[in-house]
């Protein structure tokens, strides 16, 4: 892949983009997290009914804006915002310890018991989370950027779903091991849960195709790229 240097003006715009998604990655990680314990139902016209966890919910955002990041800023830069994501999950869980190991008052209208039980298996969550993450997320980078220089940076929704899938089944699978195993889940939900995670999973990856379209054609008109050009930034 070529990299493009862009005037000082452009790297300036380059970066905050690079900031933003980067934002909004590690948002949306770190909700995950936090929300996974609730779950709900959802009926797919009737064709096929998912109960899953609302931590699925935010989490396919995650490999989207990874994905733009590769086509546009390169492999290094997606797999720095990578590591950002796992340090700011396990800052997360420090926050929670610290907010769990301190007792609430009688007037609180959260007591102990109900903030245990929220985010009581929160720490089981992160691991699991950022064991699949690793997994899930540096090989999504790397069958991406295959698919990329063996098309030579033509056909974008293959290496997008190609990539995605595989990533999803890993990061479905790890995640649903380690909590079964740590009896967060029942091990008769697993099967379940498996595929109507990863089914889920692939819905939205096959749907979020055109954004990710759009977000790359806007991007690369923006800073002249060619289909197999990446974006410099020297940070």
């Amino acid at each position: 892949m070529k990299e493009i240097s862009l005037r000082l003006k452009d790297k300036r715009f380059a970066y905050r983009i690079y900031l933003i998604l980067g934002a909004l990655f590690i948002s949306s990680l770190v909700a995950s997290n936090l929300i996974f314990q609730k779950f709900f139902y959802w009926d797919f016209f009737g064709v096929y009914t998912f109960e899953i966890s609302v931590g699925i919910l935010p989490y396919p955002i995650t490999f989207l804006i990874t994905d733009i990041i590769s086509e546009i800023f390169g492999k290094k830069k997606a797999n720095q915002i990578v590591t950002a994501g796992i340090f700011a999950s396990f800052f997360s869980l420090l926050i929670i310890y610290t907010a769990s190991s301190v007792p609430a008052t009688s007037w609180s209208p959260i007591d102990d018991d109900t903030f245990d039980t929220v985010f009581g298996a929160t720490a089981i969550a992160v691991f699991a989370s950022m064991i699949a993450y690793l997994f899930a997320q540096y090989i999504d980078i790397q069958i991406f950027h295959f698919w990329k220089r063996l098309t030579k940076g033509k056909h974008l929704w293959l290496r997008n779903n190609f990539s995605t899938f595989s990533s999803q089944f890993i990061d479905t699978a790890t995640v649903l091991l380690l909590l079964c195993a740590t009896n967060v889940i029942a091990w008769d939900r697993f099967t379940t849960l498996l595929i109507n995670g990863f089914l889920f999973k692939v819905l939205v990856a096959a749907l979020d195709t055109p954004i990710l379209y759009i977000a790359v054609y806007a991007l690369r008109k923006r800073f002249s790229l060619k289909s197999s050009d990446e974006v410099e930034l020297d940070i």
